[in-house]
């Protein structure tokens, strides 16, 4: 199967009226629906995160949901000093030195979770991917918490909060499975109830939904485009991150009027929701991953956003992504089933097995 159709299928099997409508409207930098803008151009994206002034605990927005469901200032709706003390502290422990304390956590994992394909076997590379993304959770986090159980609860509050929370047709008691979902990772992580509980709920959701959407969807691209042979290069990874583009869509509330910079302008009026398309923002709808000719660094970074609230697990992202594709390369991995996650907050598979070729 070609790598884009297959891909394709996360999408459609797991949002497929969003992203038909976002297809049928990326050829115009912005289109306005009401009071929602959905944003395709890349100085229109770039001018919708730094440039417009935002509300970012509103409702239908990812700050708003997690606000709303920990009940505590986190990384998403912070300004002025206490963010920029939040960033420092998360940079640091995501920084270089950060992340290779943190890189024995996964790479020992993937020795032993990998090892069946050198006999033949079938790996399942979700499961994989919700461990390791929990293991590394818990040591970013420093909570004695079995890794397994925290992914599924990080999942499972994820996936609950999108429900109840972000634009689509709501289903009676979802903001009450939202709160419970929440509550269970919480107390997962801060069984007394500290200061830290919001902070560390938002960073294990983040960590573990982006790690199961992305981990999985680049090493099926890698398999069925057959790039196995450019895995000790690190723009394969950065590659397969900007064409999976695990978060595809950035929904921003305007606090304040301001105008998008595209052709014949595009005013924004203060409470316009903004749908801002990352997958197009990067070209992932049209340009396959290229690790020899790779888009540049500036296009590649817009995977985890821009300006003072862009995602701090960029070092981290990578770095695990490119060991698994290192850790696969010598079985040269196929796939032989894939099913989607169709309950997942980001586009996701729910099953991926591979068996070495």
């Amino acid at each position: 199967m070609r790598a884009r159709t297959r891909d394709r299928r996360v999408y459609l099997g797991s949002h497929p009226l969003l992203f038909a409508l976002l297809a049928a409207t990326r050829r115009r930098p912005a289109v306005r629906l009401g009071r929602t803008l959905l944003v395709h151009d890349r100085a229109a994206f770039v001018a919708g995160l730094t440039r417009i002034p935002l509300d970012r605990t509103a409702a239908g927005t990812t700050g708003g949901a997690a606000g709303r469901l920990t009940g505590g200032d986190l990384l998403f709706d912070q300004i002025g000093d206490a963010h920029r003390r939040a960033r420092r502290d998360t940079a640091e422990a995501l920084g270089a030195a950060g992340v290779a304390r943190l890189r024995p956590t996964w790479t020992g994992l993937l020795d032993r979770r990998l090892e069946p394909l050198a006999d033949g076997g079938a790996v399942d590379l979700v499961p994989v991917a919700a461990e390791m993304a929990g293991l590394t959770a818990a040591a970013l986090l420093e909570v004695d918490v079995d890794a397994v159980t925290l992914a599924t609860a990080a999942r499972n509050a994820a996936a609950a909060a999108a429900r109840a929370h972000l634009p689509g047709i709501r289903r009676p008691g979802t903001a009450r499975a939202a709160r419970e979902a929440t509550a269970t990772l919480s107390a997962l992580l801060a069984p007394d109830g500290d200061d830290r509980a919001a902070l560390a709920t938002m960073l294990a959701v983040a960590a573990v939904t982006t790690t199961v959407a992305a981990v999985p969807r680049a090493v099926a691209w890698a398999c069925d485009a057959g790039l196995w042979a450019y895995a000790d290069r690190p723009a394969l990874a950065d590659e397969l991150l900007r064409v999976t583009a695990p978060t595809p869509l950035l929904p921003r509330v305007a606090a304040d009027a301001g105008e998008l910079p595209v052709p014949g302008g595009c005013p924004v009026r203060a409470g316009d929701r903004m749908l801002l398309v990352a997958r197009h923002v990067l070209d992932a709808h049209r340009l396959d991953p290229d690790p020899v000719r790779p888009a540049p660094a500036r296009i590649a970074q817009l995977a985890f956003g821009v300006g003072t609230h862009a995602c701090p697990g960029a070092r981290l992202a990578r770095t695990q992504l490119a060991d698994v594709l290192r850790a696969l390369a010598p079985y040269r991995p196929v796939v032989v089933r894939a099913r989607v996650d169709r309950g997942a907050a980001l586009p996701s598979w729910r099953s991926l097995v591979v068996r070495a070729s």
